[in-house]
């Protein structure tokens, strides 16, 4: 044992979140007990964040390629070919557990991170996204965690310079110990001029960029691998704390030093920091990697070898540089005002070998730490089939119109304007589509290309049948890109759920995947990367499963994307989709009824294809003035989001064979309502593409008018829908 380290004990095996076999496995792996430095080594790279040894099995069956995929999972992010010489590149990640415990930094590195997921790539972030679920609204901590989160999101984009253009916001009591705050980011680069991770190369020099190394985040990563329980507020040091300003710096000096020729490979510093850096660069290139601490650039003294190694310190990157740009590379850096250290080489050994005041810390096999972390074959129970809601025996205790007043100013379905108005959505210059429709569409550089992005998922559906729920969640993203005229093309995803030990929350998972997978393959719609958040729960109690896909399409033309405001008057509303009336797990069952039960909607995934595909035929031929995908609330709430839109009422009529708050709440999958000046032509083309149609009305006036029921103002609908989150946020709901 190295002098003044603690000895390895089993109470110090389980602090560090290692099982007794996975100890024993160490041992054997590395013919002695471990130092206190390599447990710690062990304990980041094997956890759950980052070995995803819980999931592996299984993100194996999802579909990773298509012509246009340059890069699928495995690296910092994924990257598509969207012509003309330029790549998108993108992923979404969690930071989950932080953000409870310190909602404002959790909120703000979890942004951090994730924008140097994808600088480190080679790409300049052009979008910021994010999907936020909150605890019930009555819960005493849930408005400050609200305040927390959004704050540090705004503040850390904001400041960075980076658009933050879409997402999603929910509340339900299943996240009141545990919210859910998931980041994605976007960027541009030339499909060319890419940058990876596997270091390659004997004897080339490994250095340290960016920000100083304290004594923030440690044990982070082993900390987002666990549950919580009563001690959660003590965890509040495993926190890192961002700096925005210097990751802008950070990303500036990146990208100049790539086009400057000087790097071999390259890595974010983020879950267990050097740790996990240094050894996926060696491990990937089949190469040993020797680090010298006492090179390390430490803000704080006297930091150990363990510290150092587990630091989770922000704005920070790992190179493999050309040994002949070393001067050139350095003087880039100090021109930013970072920190450039030359702390290691890459070695042919294929060992891990960390030094620090001449001893050696840690003497690892480089393999075995980043790719051969234990695999485990959960056990797990997948859902039991719930039964079909019978739509005519559900009696309505209000009026639709009633019913539609109370939805659009309930927490899930109210206006997020409170959350999206304090981030900066339009710097840079290229956002096309704001927040609040159902994709953001950020412009290509200079045009006519564009973007359209959005993050979608319905947990209730998940938890009611999970592989249903995994199958909705990419379809809705696919509609929603299809409803602004994008060509879906790929989806990054973050898999947030409970404690994959217990089999009801691991079968929850499996039939997540092998609903996404289904769904992904039937819609040429790969997944190109991603992450795994386990252990979300407190005390026992797990989150809501919440798969949350982010979708990226293609618009050939950013003038022609379409929106949901109603654009005129007396322009006929058409229903495309089949429409069965569908009230299982839907928000008028549980809001309005009061029930929270029954199997979620069917998805249809040749349907979706069939229509979506129709849609987007639409749009680009100039038939259709308008266009909004039907889901949460199901068709009322979406005809009520188009006239808020745009201040234009409309007189609406449901058909005489589906009970009235079926047909208009019911959440059938594979359905958009379109506008248009010529309804006929309209028809026809569905007719000739077998795609069912429905005529709803005709838009006009300032009322919304629903079935003879009482006509509603829709600047009334407008201001209820408006209201209930800046009120809340104020203390007054």
């Amino acid at each position: 044992m190295i002098s003044n380290e603690p000895a390895i004990t089993p109470e110090l095996i389980a602090q560090h979140g290692l099982k007794p076999d996975e100890y024993e496995r160490i041992v054997k792996l590395i013919g002695r007990t471990p130092t206190f430095t390599e447990l710690g080594i062990f304990s980041a790279m094997w956890n759950e964040h980052c070995s995803y040894k819980s999931s592996k099995i299984h993100l194996r069956t999802l579909p990773t390629k298509a012509p246009w995929v340059i890069q699928g999972p495995g690296e910092n992010a994924g990257v598509i070919d969207i012509g003309d010489g330029l790549a998108v590149v993108f992923k979404m990640e969690s930071h989950n557990h932080p953000s409870y415990i310190e909602p404002y930094q959790g909120a703000a590195t979890g942004v951090g991170g994730i924008l140097r997921d994808v600088f480190t790539m080679g790409a300049r972030p052009i979008a910021c996204l994010n999907a936020l679920s909150f605890g019930d609204p009555k819960n005493p901590r849930t408005r400050s965690l609200v305040s927390g989160v959004v704050a540090g999101i705004g503040g850390y984009g904001n400041s960075f310079g980076v658009p933050t253009v879409g997402g999603e916001v929910r509340f339900d009591r299943r996240y009141d110990g545990n919210i859910l705050v998931n980041a994605m980011a976007v960027g541009l680069a030339e499909k060319d001029k890419l940058f990876y991770s596997a270091a390659s190369g004997v004897g080339m020099p490994i250095v340290y960029l960016g920000s100083k190394t304290g004594r923030d985040g440690i044990h982070g990563a082993t900390m987002a691998s666990a549950e919580f329980g009563a001690d959660a507020e003590e965890k509040r040091p495993t926190v890192q704390v961002g700096d925005p300003f210097s990751e802008k710096l950070l990303l500036e000096a990146c990208l100049e030093i790539m086009a400057k020729g000087c790097v071999i490979a390259i890595q974010d510093m983020g879950a267990a920091g050097l740790t996990c850096s240094a050894v996926e660069m060696g491990a990937k290139g089949d190469l040993g990697v020797t680090l010298d601490l006492d090179y390390v650039p430490c803000r704080e003294t006297g930091m150990s070898a363990y510290e150092m190694m587990l630091s989770e310190s922000q704005e920070r990157m790992l190179m493999v540089l050309k040994p002949e740009k070393e001067k050139e590379a350095e003087a880039i850096f100090r021109k930013w005002g970072l920190d450039f250290a030359i702390v290691g080489e890459t070695t042919p050994t294929k060992r891990f070998i960390v030094r620090h005041d001449g001893a050696v810390m840690a003497d690892l096999p480089i393999k075995e730490l980043g790719d051969e972390a234990p695999i485990y074959h959960r056990h797990f129970i997948e859902n039991k089939r719930q039964p079909v809601i019978d739509a005519a025996a559900v009696k309505p205790p209000i009026s639709n119109a009633n019913a539609l007043q109370k939805l659009i100013g309930s927490p899930d379905l109210c206006s997020k304007r409170w959350v999206w108005e304090q981030y900066d959505h339009i710097i840079l210059g290229n956002t096309v589509q704001r927040p609040g429709g159902d994709a953001a569409v950020v412009r290509i550089n200079e045009g006519p290309k564009a973007l359209a992005l959005t993050s979608d998922v319905t947990p209730r559906y998940c938890e009611a049948d999970s592989f249903v729920g995994g199958k909705q969640a990419v379809a809705e993203a696919w509609r929603n890109l299809t409803a602004v005229g994008a060509q879906p093309l790929a989806l990054t995803d973050n898999l947030n759920f409970g404690n994959p030990e217990r089999p009801e929350t691991m079968g929850q998972f499996v039939g997540c995947v092998r609903g996404i997978g289904e769904a992904c393959r039937a819609l040429d719609f790969p997944v190109v990367s991603g992450n795994v958040s386990l252990y979300n729960e407190t005390n026992g109690r797990a989150i809501l499963p919440t798969p949350t896909i982010g979708g990226v399409g293609l618009l050939d033309d950013f003038t022609k994307s379409m929106t949901l405001a109603f654009k005129g008057e007396g322009e006929a509303i058409l229903l495309i989709g089949e429409t069965r009336g569908w009230l299982g797990r839907s928000v008028y069952l549980r809001d309005i009824c009061g029930r929270e039960e029954g199997a979620p909607p069917p998805v249809d995934l040749a349907a979706e294809r069939r229509h979506g595909d129709f849609v987007r035929g639409l749009i680009r031929d100039g038939t259709v003035t308008a266009v909004h995908d039907v889901s949460d609330g199901g068709l009322l709430v979406a005809l009520a989001e188009m006239a808020m839109a745009s201040g234009i009422g409309a007189v609406l009529q449901a058909p005489p064979n589906i009970p009235a708050p079926a047909f208009w709440f019911g959440e059938d999958q594979a359905r958009y309502v379109v506008t248009a000046k010529d309804a006929h032509s309209v028809t026809r083309q569905a007719a000739a593409a077998d795609v069912p149609l429905l005529h709803l009305g005709a838009t006009g006036g300032a009322m919304l008018a629903v079935d003879g029921e009482r006509p509603l103002r829709v600047d009334d609908l407008k201001h209820r829908f408006e209201a209930w989150l800046p009120a809340y946020m104020a203390g007054q709901s």
